[in-house]
């Protein structure tokens, strides 16, 4: 077995010293807590697979994670099996604990691998969790060109090329501090990453400037609006104030008139409103027209 550093002997030695279960064993087990609420059954079931923890918790040391941190994952797996598992459904618990334990091991994994979380559906993590290993099996097949290694591996797990890309770009190297200096080796550089950042959103005085600007101008508009009359007003609402504008047709069909008479009422409404707002505003009416 690969060397375990930094996890316990005293765990190790229990883990080994576990008896194998028989089926029947695990049967009886499984009852008595399922049936009678016998935690101590509960655990000794767990503690006779604690080996199979350790098997699997194995396999994902290469993410550069303690394999102590990985094994108490899988333990936690495994007791969430322990406490699910149905006798009755007559499989062995081996079976049925490998899912939740690699399960468990898998998500701290993901959680703690890196700062930005990644893998939140199952495409993600699937693809998370075996891009590695289809690169290398591709690149003992001979293919060396990063467009056909992606599209081989979007089809092989059924993701997007860009997603696949994106997970090879975040597994091709550690998080980066964006407080770290852009040329660390030369003290005449002390600009940090975060101050080549680039943020499109406006300033914040820009932001109240515009909030500012929307208020007064709905208020110049509501203002207009009572220039029109009650069928303007209402032809108006529903074909420019709505968050759908309403047909022709249909306000034709609802008012009793052709839909070129409510097309000729709408265009004398919106004049109407032009000339109020160039009456009162003339610098600002431009933004304040729908």
């Amino acid at each position: 077995m690969v060397q375990l550093s930094g996890v316990g002997r005293q765990f190790i030695r229990t883990a080994m010293a576990a008896p194998f279960l028989a089926r029947d064993e695990e049967q009886v087990l499984a009852r008595r807590w399922k049936d009678e609420g016998n935690v101590g059954a509960m655990h000794q079931l767990a503690q006779a697979h604690m080996r199979l923890v350790i098997a699997l918790a194995v396999k994902f040391r290469h993410y550069g994670l303690p394999i102590a941190d990985l094994i108490q994952e899988g333990h936690i797996g495994l007791l969430e099996a322990a406490m699910r598992f149905e006798p009755e459904r007559e499989v062995r618990f081996s079976t049925y604990a490998t899912w939740w334990i690699r399960a468990a091991i898998q998500d701290y994994v993901l959680r703690n691998w890196s700062i930005v979380r990644g893998g939140t559906s199952s495409a993600q993590k699937s693809l998370f969790f075996n891009l590695r290993r289809l690169r290398a099996k591709l690149a003992q097949r001979g293919e060396s060109s990063n467009a056909i290694v992606y599209e081989d591996i979007a089809q092989t797990l059924g993701v997007n090329r860009a997603d696949v890309e994106m997970m090879d770009m975040r597994l091709s190297g550690p998080d980066i501090s964006l407080n770290a200096t852009v040329a660390e080796s030369d003290p005449s550089m002390p600009a940090e990453r975060v101050d080549f950042l680039v943020d499109d959103k406006p300033l914040p005085d820009e932001l109240v400037s515009s909030s500012i600007d929307t208020t007064r101008r709905t208020d110049w508009l509501e203002d207009a609006l009572k220039s029109l009359t009650e069928r303007e007003l209402s032809i108006v609402r529903e074909r420019r104030l709505g968050e759908e504008a309403t047909t022709l047709e249909a306000l034709g069909a609802r008012l009793g008139i052709s839909k070129e008479r409510v097309r000729q009422i709408e265009s004398r409404a919106i004049e109407k409103l032009r000339r109020y707002l160039l009456q009162r505003h003339p610098e600002d009416a431009a933004g304040a027209m729908i």
